[in-house]
């Protein structure tokens, strides 16, 4: 059978659930060690989400708070979309994200605990064509952590030379 045949029948493939990245937020795990993550969803205008499709979002500066027991996603920098115009949406205000009663408990716990950060890691579309983000529960690395994980990718980068010189 062809594989676009397979494809016809419906049934998903061996690779997994299908993901369209949008954004990743690679300073975060450089600057925090995750100890934990959790998928939300997130409340967006249509605008928000015509923005998104052409990967027009920031997330360096952006965190999670929680406020009167909900969960907001404050920093994050979508930018306009132009053929709004009128019905634009502002590029910098807080979306609510939307995660189950539990979730939110164990994550507004692990917020207030001393020297834990709630973290934006990863948007993205997933195979419904939802947007989701991955929020990460992070304790700030001190310098001597950060040149731990510079010294670690260093050695990673050059043991991959070397077995691309001996193949």
């Amino acid at each position: 059978m062809s594989p676009a045949k397979k494809a016809k029948s419906g049934k998903p493939d061996a690779s997994g659930p299908q993901r369209k990245n949008i954004a990743e937020n690679r300073k975060a795990r450089f600057k925090y060690e995750i100890l934990e993550q959790i998928e939300c969803g997130i409340m967006l205008l249509g605008s928000e989400v015509k923005s998104l499709r052409d990967n027009q979002i920031s997330l360096d500066e952006a965190y999670v708070r929680v406020s009167d027991g909900e969960l907001w996603l404050v920093g994050a920098d979508i930018a306009e979309y132009k053929q709004a115009t009128l019905w634009n949406h502002a590029r910098r205000r807080p979306r609510k994200l939307l995660v189950q009663r539990v979730q939110l408990k164990k994550l507004s716990v692990r917020a207030h605990e001393k020297g834990l950060t709630l973290i934006p890691l990863h948007i993205y579309f997933n195979e419904r064509g939802i947007v989701k983000l991955i929020v990460g529960v992070g304790r700030g690395k001190k310098l001597h952590d950060k040149r731990q994980s510079i010294k670690e990718a260093d050695n990673k980068r050059q043991l991959s030379r070397v077995m691309k010189k001996k193949n």
